[in-house]
């Protein structure tokens, strides 16, 4: 019984010889039609095969997803989504369950990893600079307003440890006052325990999303950048503490 009771459990064995090598193949499979996509110039169709490449990954691991106010943000404009972020799998339920052409903010070294980084560095990600970031990352973002796309980010800049919400970092909201990007905070409830910082291994579970009311920011200056960073938050944490039941925005609750 004591060496069995060493033995790792059943989720870290389902993870290492069955999870991953399965995302490997979708990783793998995906990548190579979106990068052949970005090539092309058919970024609509990279941005599909992202979001199958979600999809793949939510429904193999087990994960099942509630999500709430999407009826909130209009579908033909592009939005700054502004979430928590407690698990790798954040990702994936966000490109999934946010019906919109979504780009990520990454490292630029990232952009050289195999299959995720050429899809990156080919579809229109932001791929920044540490040492340089700010101009780049404001033209870049000019050029996704023109076009539509939508950016996802995770202000508080790493996944959390312990599932409360850290403090929010206000160069994205500056740069989105510059980029005239309306922020729509996003909630993400139960992601951590799918798969915690710092573990390998993945169990399946129950996930809650809850977008808010847009929060418009063409009348603000850039000194407003730590008042909205803020104010995102608090809704945001008031999100992740809340209930499914008793979740609300502004006195509301979602649609």
């Amino acid at each position: 019984m004591a060496r069995s009771s060493l033995l790792p459990p059943f989720h870290w064995w389902r993870t290492v010889f069955f999870l991953i090598p399965t995302i490997g193949v979708y990783t793998s499979v995906l990548g190579t039609v979106s990068l052949i996509a970005g090539l092309a110039g058919a970024q609509r169709l990279a941005h599909g095969c992202a979001r199958t490449w979600a999809w793949a990954i939510l429904a193999t691991t087990g994960v099942n997803v509630t999500r709430r106010g999407v009826d909130r943000v209009e579908r033909n404009r592009p939005y700054l989504f502004v979430a928590n972020h407690q698990s790798i799998y954040d990702i994936p339920v966000i490109f999934w369950y946010l019906p919109f052409q979504l780009r990520i903010i990454a490292k630029e070294s990232l952009g050289s990893f195999p299959f995720i980084g050429w899809h990156l560095r080919r579809t229109g990600h932001v791929l920044v600079r540490r040492d340089n970031p700010g101009s780049q990352v404001f033209k870049q973002l000019g050029r996704m307003m023109r076009t539509g796309t939508s950016l996802i980010v995770f202000p508080e800049g790493t996944r959390s440890a312990d599932g409360r919400v850290g403090r929010f970092r206000t160069g994205i909201f500056r740069l989105a006052i510059e980029s005239g990007y309306t922020v729509v905070p996003v909630a993400i409830r139960g992601t951590r325990p799918v798969m915690p910082k710092g573990r390998l291994m993945v169990c399946p579970g129950e996930v809650e999303v809850d977008v808010f009311d847009p929060v418009p920011t063409t009348s603000m200056g850039a000194e407003a950048a730590r008042a909205l960073a803020d104010h995102v938050q608090a809704i945001v944490e008031a999100g992740v503490a809340q209930s499914a039941a008793a979740v609300v925005s502004g006195g509301r609750h979602p649609r």
